[in-house]
């Protein structure tokens, strides 16, 4: 089977992504942080995003349903544990939780084996994304 080249998405140069990212169709996520979906596999299958974090920007606590695996691309982030920075792995296991912070800013890039349960009201930003 060969591929379809209109279907493969291809992004380079992730870890120069605060140069380019206002070429990005992001979209609101939460109060602080911005969204672009990478691939979404139905309501409760695997997904993938980029995730950009406006200083102060949080998403809300959550519970791991599956597999969630985060790799900073720049700036960094907080969770009740520990700091993530740019190149950092992140690798939560089902059945954790967290809150995220970045006081900064950051991008990263979130691969999630099934959906989160929010555990606190994600707060949804009504202003339009660059």
């Amino acid at each position: 089977m060969a591929n379809n080249p209109e279907r493969v998405l291809k992004l380079n140069d992730l870890f120069q992504i605060s140069g380019w990212q206002q070429k990005l169709k992001w979209q609101p996520f939460c109060e602080g942080v911005d969204i672009y979906r990478l691939y979404e596999n139905g309501p409760d299958g695997p997904t993938a995003a980029l995730l950009r974090f406006h200083p102060g920007g949080r998403v809300p606590l959550h519970e791991h349903t599956g597999y969630e695996h985060i790799f900073v691309l720049s700036g960094e982030q907080v969770d009740e544990v520990s700091k993530a920075e740019t190149g950092s792995l992140m690798i939560n296991p089902p059945g954790t939780s967290h809150s995220i912070l970045s006081q900064n800013g950051c991008i990263v890039l979130a691969i999630y084996e099934k959906p989160v349960k929010f555990l606190e009201p994600a707060e949804i930003k009504n202003e339009s994304a660059d």
